[in-house]
């Protein structure tokens, strides 16, 4: 018999079985596996007896596929002459159980103990199959592990954002606002005045800014930063241009929960929402805002109260308006934070 007329494996089955084992046969051919199948093989008007015994004594290998209909006459049959070659010549025979095969398949005797392919629930059946049927084990890839992508804690300042990262990982934001301002006099050289003028504001480190941002932004699940801001401050209408607009800034205040009942929290004895766990009831871009800092190297007798968000200034006790808020949503566009 000539290396054309060689089939790989004989796919023997029950013919009510016949498209499930057809699709198989298709993918076998595809991966290089030549299949006998009675299908294709038998040409009508010719005996078929003769054929097939010819391919049993030939054939490199059978798969034996059990369905839902269980096992034909004619399998049954075939699958002894099989059992007769495989314990002459060592040829396997695979038990291949079908997507439709019952839980608990009746195996003849002689199949029982021999590993089977299961397109129940393997998802690498169809590899296994070849397997048995080339002697050739499927190359098994490593699985990837998800990449964890480090956080990018750059600074133009050698300031060090670590502590800062850690804190918002572990959902500490009061910790973590209050660090904010830390870290932000550091970059702007401003530790010994405690708080951050507009000139500051509009030449602070773009660098720096995009870090602080990406790490509030990343563990709030997208609800914290400066970018979440300047989008919500810009959709009431706002401009990033450094100027105040205060029907604006009453809109923005309003949305991100600075102002309760037309009141500035800092106006009142409200506090700043800080959440151990965040929920929805914290409004979007409430955060970073840093609690009041007095600022102790002004006169007492000023009444100085500043915050470094808005920059609000009490000087006895009248506000001034918002440069400072106004000029860093100026300086988060800038920066194309």
């Amino acid at each position: 018999m000539s290396d054309e007329d060689q089939f790989d494996v004989f796919l023997c089955h029950n013919s009510k079985d016949k498209p499930e084992v057809i699709e198989i046969a298709h993918e076998l051919t595809r991966q290089g596996i030549k299949p006998w199948l009675d299908k294709w093989e038998l040409r009508p008007g010719l005996a078929w007896q003769v054929l097939l015994e010819e391919q049993i004594e030939n054939i490199k290998s059978a798969a034996v596929f059990v369905g839902s209909s269980g096992l034909g006459p004619w399998q049954s049959q075939e699958m002894r002459a099989f059992l007769n070659e495989f314990v002459e010549r060592k040829c396997p025979v695979i038990p291949v159980l079908l997507g439709n095969t019952p839980h608990q398949p009746k195996l003849p005797i002689f199949l029982r103990g021999n590993t089977w392919v299961d397109f129940r629930t393997d998802t690498e059946a169809m590899e296994q199959l070849i397997w048995g049927i080339t002697g050739k084990p499927p190359e098994r890839k490593p699985k990837l592990q998800p990449v964890i992508q480090a956080d990018d804690l750059s600074s133009e300042k050698e300031v060090n954002y670590t502590r800062l990262r850690d804190l918002l990982a572990a959902g500490k934001w009061k910790e973590a606002d209050e660090e904010t301002l830390a870290v932000m006099l550091k970059a702007s050289n401003r530790e010994e005045e405690g708080w951050l003028n507009v000139e500051s504001i509009n030449n602070f480190p773009c660098t720096d800014l995009r870090t602080i941002d990406q790490i509030w932004v990343k563990y709030s699940n997208g609800r914290f930063g400066f970018s979440v801001q300047k989008k919500i401050y810009l959709s009431v209408g706002g401009i990033a241009d450094g100027n105040y607009y205060e029907q604006v800034w009453e809109e923005f205040g309003d949305r991100v929960g600075w102002r309760v009942e037309g009141n500035w929290i800092w106006e009142t004895e409200g506090n700043w929402i800080y959440e151990e766990s965040l929920n929805t009831s914290v409004p979007e871009g409430h955060l970073p805002i840093a609690q009041s800092y007095r600022g102790h190297h002004l006169p007492k007798t000023q009444q100085a109260q500043i915050t470094w968000r808005s920059l609000l200034v009490r000087w006895n006790g009248l506000p001034l308006r918002f440069q400072g808020l106004c000029a860093l949503f100026s300086r988060v566009e800038t920066c194309e934070v």
